[in-house]
């Protein structure tokens, strides 16, 4: 079942918020992982982990390093789910 980006962005900050104690309510589409989340690398990998099992879609390694903002990551996985 295809998630609405609304849906993608509580679920990622569910995510966010159990992988790194970062508040759901300050993970928003304009946020960057690494400047404005702070997440490093292997938090992010962790993240895109259970994002994959969560909204049942496939990230490649290659693209979770042009995912630099959460917006970025609500985007990807929408269109991934298509």
């Amino acid at each position: 079942m295809a998630h609405t980006e609304d849906e993608i962005l509580a679920g990622l900050a569910e995510i966010v918020n159990e992988e790194t104690g970062v508040a759901t309510e300050d993970v928003l589409l304009e946020k960057s992982f690494t400047d404005d989340l702070d997440i490093d690398s292997i938090s992010m990998m962790t993240i895109v982990v259970n994002a994959e099992e969560k909204f049942e879609v496939r990230i490649p390694d290659e693209e979770v390093k042009n995912l630099a903002t959460v917006g970025d990551a609500v985007k990807y996985i929408a269109g991934a789910q298509a």
